[in-house]
Formats: C-alpha cells, sequence, structure tokens
C-alpha cells in the first residue's frame, strides 16, 4: 500500500494533535521541575518517550509517497518499514502474540479491589515518607500505617501480574495467593487486571513503527484512564492534586468500604471491556506480521 502525502500528512497531524494533549502537560512539568504523582507515571515508568509517542507511523507493509523525513528513522528503509527489521523483531513479536492471545483467552477476574497498591505499602508505612520511609510512592497514606496494614489484613490478595506483584513489600508477598514469575506472564495474566490493561500501552509502543500508531494512542488513552482508577484507589493521600487535563480534584475510591469496592468493580469491569478490542487487535497485527515474515 501507498499512502499519498495529503493522507498520510492529514493523519500523521491528528495523531500528534490527539496525544499532545496528554505529551505537553507533561513536558511542561518537567521544565518547571515539578512531577505530577500520576500523570507522569505513562511516561516515567514506561520507555517510551514523549516525541516517539508523538511520531506517527503507518505500519509495516505501508509506504509513504514523497516522507523523506522517515529515511534513517528505527525500523525505516527509504519511507517503508523495512523486511530487516521485521525479521529481528519477530521473537518480540512471536512473544507478545503468545501472551496477548492467553490473556484473552481468560474471563476476566474482577473484585481484586487494587489491593496490590496496599501491599506495596504494608508494614513500611509506619514512617514518615519525608524521612525516608520505604514507601513506593512518598505521599501520605489516607488511612496511615496501622490502617492500612489493617486493609491488607482484612482481604484476599490476588494478584495476578508480575510487575504489580514484584513491587510487594517483603511481608505482604506470602499474603499473595498466585505467585506470578517474571517467565510465566502467559499462564497467569487476565483481561480484568489494571496492570494488564495499562500494559497493552507497553506492548503497542514496543511494536512500533511496525504497527500503526492510531492503535498506540488508543492503548495509551486506555492506559491514562486506568492509572487514574489505580491511584484513586491506592491508598495514598492526593488531596489537592487536580486530574490533568480536566483539572477536576482528586477524590479517592475507598475501596475498604463497600461502596468503594462496588464503584472499583464497575470500574475495572469497563475497562476490561474496554480493553478487549485493544488487545484483539495487537492479537491481529501480530498475526498479521508473523504472517508477512514468511510471505
Amino acid at each position: 500500500m501507498i499512502l499519498d502525502p495529503a493522507e498520510w500528512r492529514a493523519r500523521a497531524e491528528a495523531h500528534a494533535a490527539r496525544v499532545d494533549v496528554w505529551v505537553q502537560p507533561h513536558l511542561a512539568r518537567r521544565h518547571r521541575g515539578e512531577a505530577h504523582p500520576v500523570h507522569d507515571f505513562l511516561f516515567t515508568y514506561y520507555s517510551q518517550r514523549p516525541a516517539g509517542l508523538l511520531r506517527w507511523h503507518p505500519g509495516y507493509g505501508v509506504t509513504l509517497a514523497d516522507a523523506p523525513e522517515y529515511d534513517g528513522l528505527k525500523g525505516y528503509a527509504g519511507s517503508t518499514v523495512s523486511p530487516d527489521y521485521l525479521a529481528a523483531q519477530l521473537p518480540l513479536v512471536r512473544g507478545l502474540h503468545t501472551l496477548l492471545s492467553a490473556t484473552a483467552s481468560r474471563p476476566p477476574t474482577l473484585g481484586c479491589f487494587g489491593l496490590h497498591e496496599w501491599a506495596m505499602a504494608y508494614r513500611s508505612a509506619q514512617s514518615d515518607p519525608a524521612e525516608g520511609s520505604e514507601l513506593r510512592h512518598a505521599w501520605p497514606l489516607r488511612l496511615g500505617g496501622s490502617g492500612t496494614d489493617e486493609v491488607v489484613e482484612g482481604h484476599r490478595i490476588g494478584c495476578s501480574h508480575f510487575d504489580a506483584y514484584r513491587f510487594f513489600t517483603p511481608p505482604a508477598r506470602p499474603l499473595n495467593t498466585l505467585q506470578p514469575g517474571r517467565d510465566d506472564r502467559p499462564a497467569f495474566e487476565q483481561p480484568g487486571c489494571l496492570h494488564a490493561g495499562m500494559d497493552l500501552y507497553k506492548h503497542a509502543f514496543r511494536l512500533s513503527p511496525l504497527i500503526p500508531s492510531e492503535l498506540v494512542a488508543d492503548a495509551f488513552a486506555l492506559a491514562w484512564d486506568i492509572r487514574i482508577l489505580d491511584m484513586r484507589a491506592a491508598p495514598y493521600d492526593f488531596t489537592g492534586v487536580t486530574l490533568d487535563p480536566t483539572g477536576e480534584p482528586w477524590t479517592p475510591v475507598a475501596i475498604e468500604t463497600p461502596e468503594g469496592k462496588s464503584e472499583y468493580v464497575a470500574a475495572q469491569r469497563g475497562f476490561s471491556e474496554r480493553g478487549a478490542p485493544i488487545r484483539t487487535r495487537l492479537v491481529e497485527e501480530c498475526a498479521r506480521l508473523l504472517r508477512a515474515s514468511t510471505a
């Protein structure tokens, strides 16, 4: 497929305008030396740089007419992604196809109530974050140290996501009913998990420039909203923090209450449903790339 300049430039501009709503506030904060406890996560925890998110790619098998600015970009030969780059990325493509297919094959498990974040603060919360506490996030705890520990001890924890579980404090790890590992993710990950939903963005940008950037942006938008719920349900007190770009005030999801649990499960179900077509499209893209590699 060959895209003429008018078509591909319009798509590139639309993509940049869409993600700029998130990118520019982050860059402005970074310039001022400020940090946002929620919204900087997708730019710091994940390795995709803002410039990479802003850059549009059409995906493998598409040639851009009159596009000298793409010549020399990673993965490109002229103005199209090269077969050699696809060949080099096949281990990643196969691995993601396996992981995402396995995740999609399972029903979503709901009702974890975001306790992974509480387990990251378990029994490390008694000291003041400003005085060198071991807390993963240096913010005060909404219920204090003992209150946070009581919530952890009063609930069943069943975290299936290794990249959340690995940040549990040592005394919290035996409380988890599952023991996910770094190398057995396809055996554990399930579509109700907030972190599995956020990671769709990671999987998408790791496949760039082999897949269309519109899919990467869809995954980023989902991850952005999931991150907000993840932190609203966390044990931290973010009073005074606003939710960019809306500027809405922060409100916690009090998962230690029946009302908070209901709110969390409803949101978790919505994100699982919203993530399903994105995961399916990523699986289909991986399958397309694997077929193209043997053509």
